[in-house]
């Protein structure tokens, strides 16, 4: 007999491409503009793509259709489907949402720059473009200058002064570093200074738009990200453009992806392809669970998955061309090595690039477009964290759901408060703090759990079977091998790679103290252990002999719950309605875990 489907009244998404558009703006961030091309350049240049090829195809893809898949079936969030799933690791769902609450509290300040560096554009001269500014310290000197950094020549009362080893600074990064962030005027963590209201007012001015593109849920992020998530796009078009007609940018290009295929035979170049494939692609977060379930249950979501994670990779690899075309043509304009001029992260965006900007004809231009950009791209990453939080919390706890409106705008007013501490004068430290521990090895561990708990717990073959029963297929040997062995393998391989080569976290010339560092483990540490907690809860309150309880927290809700039976009507655990068998009366009443 067929199934036939009648849907509950969860939201749907609009239009499937509301959905297709959140994903990969989600996964389109500003790592795939100022990570990706640095990587692929240190890395072995083109010879790079074979270990990021491989490992997007053995763990990323995989993951990041395993997320998909999970969320469509179950059509929850990430705290009520991995309870369903397997009630013995609910706190997997607690673990990712924390997560998500800690990177959300400093990722906004990033998209809080690029704001101020967009409304600084609008003016006659850049102010990052000369050295004689009020910011401005002597040793600022133009970086279309060539000088000998290692024996500079100064003249005081007509004498000549060789002092050996002065670092000399572009206006571009002092404008950042001492205008925008005013670092100097702070000695470390310990010493944050005063707030920077002009960032600050930037900050809530990135909260208030986040509000009122999620404050009605996917009915009005999805209209959203038609804007934030293809202008980002248009803008890559015409800055590639541009770029390639610069002079210099075919040796930039040629560095980017002049292959060195001795480069990939060393293990740290398969971390950095098997870290950018996971942290770009997004799993773990609880964002992708978030959007899918919002789909249609008889979506493809196979398709969905191939396409994104497509359309993501592509993406890092154009921006490339982008990005190194035009650090080509700072180098042949300073006259020096490619070398000197590559970096990555907010340098790149925030130092870099608009170094090069303000020598372009139509700076202006150039500036607002690519701040716009930068814009864009943090903006529905941002939506899909917070959207992360409110469905897994609204799910879980009905009551906020019923007041999301209220419910949103305490969440970004603490956001916003924490984010203060960020906008200060010493502000960057606690920001890099934040970026090292919040979502590093603490992701990699959830997501480890997600995959074993899914592969071993919940099992493979009936995993496969979800999917056939969503999509008309079941998948193939390939995705099981990998969901079963690859994909947990690969995360342990970063994890243990990168704990081998862990290293207290620094800042150029600054050495984080140890408390610092305590700190960012505790902040690490206390999401992941959401996990044994949640679990060592429901053994403690579970009636039954210890095998008892441990069978029926690693049995699915599905298999446990009370099914009610009208006219050959059954309700499933994914809130889908199908037609009922002899063998769904005979199931045995439970309840939910």
């Amino acid at each position: 007999m067929g199934t036939e489907v009648v849907t509950d009244n969860r939201e749907t998404w609009g239009k499937k491409v509301d959905f297709l558009l959140s994903v990969i703006g989600f996964a389109v961030d500003l790592a795939n503009v100022w990570r990706f091309p640095y990587l692929c350049y240190k890395n072995g240049g083109g010879a790079f793509l074979i270990p990021y090829c491989i490992m997007l195809l053995i763990g990323g893809i995989p993951l990041f259709y395993m997320e998909l898949a999970l969320g469509q079936f179950n059509r929850k969030g990430a705290i009520t489907c991995w309870g369903r799933l397997v009630p013995l690791l609910k706190g997997i769902g607690y673990a990712v949402v924390l997560i998500a609450f800690y990177v959300d509290f400093y990722y906004n300040v990033i998209i809080a720059w690029a704001l101020r560096f967009f409304f600084a554009s609008f003016t006659d001269m850049l102010p990052w473009t000369t050295c004689n500014n009020t910011w401005n310290t002597p040793f600022c000197k133009p970086f279309d200058i060539e000088l000998d950094f290692n024996n500079v020549t100064l003249y005081e009362n007509g004498t000549n002064i060789t002092t050996p080893n002065i670092t000399y600074a572009s206006p571009a990064s002092e404008y950042f570093n001492r205008a925008i962030l005013e670092l100097h005027r702070s000695d470390g963590l310990h010493d944050l200074g005063v707030i920077k209201w002009d960032i600050a007012l930037c900050l809530l001015a990135v909260y208030i738009i986040c509000y009122f593109s999620l404050w009605k849920g996917i009915s009005t992020s999805g209209k959203v990200v038609w804007f934030t998530a293809l202008f980002p796009y248009a803008v890559l078009l015409i800055l590639l453009v541009r770029g390639i007609t610069l002079p210099g940018s075919a040796e930039g290009i040629k560095y980017y992806l002049n292959p060195n295929f001795t480069a990939i035979t060393t293990p740290d170049v398969w971390v950095d392809a098997a870290t950018q494939v996971f942290f770009s692609l997004g799993p773990g977060f609880g964002v992708l669970l978030a959007y899918a379930s919002y789909n249609k249950y008889h979506n493809n979501v196979y398709k969905d998955a191939l396409l994104t994670s497509f359309i993501n990779s592509a993406t890092s690899f154009i921006a490339g061309f982008v990005i190194f075309s035009v650090l080509g043509y700072m180098a042949h304009s300073a006259g020096r090595p490619i070398r000197e001029v590559a970096t990555e992260g907010p340098g790149l965006v925030f130092i870099v690039y608009p170094a090069a900007i303000a020598t372009m004809p139509g700076s202006i231009f150039w500036a607002l477009i690519f701040f716009m950009m930068l814009l864009t791209l943090g903006l529905d990453s941002s939506f899909g964290g917070s959207e992360a939080i409110i469905t897994a919390l609204s799910d879980e706890f009905p009551r906020i759901g019923r007041h999301r409106e209220l419910f949103v705008a305490a969440l970004f007013s603490l956001y916003f408060l924490v984010g203060l501490a960020s906008c200060s004068q010493g502000g960057f430290y606690f920001f890099h703090l934040l970026d090292r521990y919040a979502a590093g090895y603490s992701m990699l561990f959830a997501v480890l759990f997600e995959s074993i708990a899914v592969s071993w717990i919940y099992g493979t073959q009936r995993f496969c079977d979800d999917i056939k029963d969503m999509i008309g297929f079941a998948p193939g040997i390939y995705w099981r091998f990998c969901w079963r062995f690859a994909a947990p393998l690969f995360l342990i391989f970063i994890i243990v790679y990168g704990l081998i080569g862990y290293k207290p976290l620094s800042y150029e010339g600054y050495v984080y103290p140890l408390w610092a560092n305590v700190l960012g483990w505790f902040i690490a540490g206390s999401s992941v252990v959401m996990i044994p907690a949640v679990a060592s809860y429901k053994l403690a309150t579970t009636k039954g002999s210890w095998y008892q309880r441990v069978k029926f927290l690693t049995t699915p809700w599905r298999d446990t719950q009370l099914e009610t039976q009208i006219n050959g009507i059954v309700q499933s655990e994914s809130t889908q309605v199908r037609l009922a068998n002899a063998a769904d009366a005979t199931m045995p009443p439970a309840v939910e875990v």
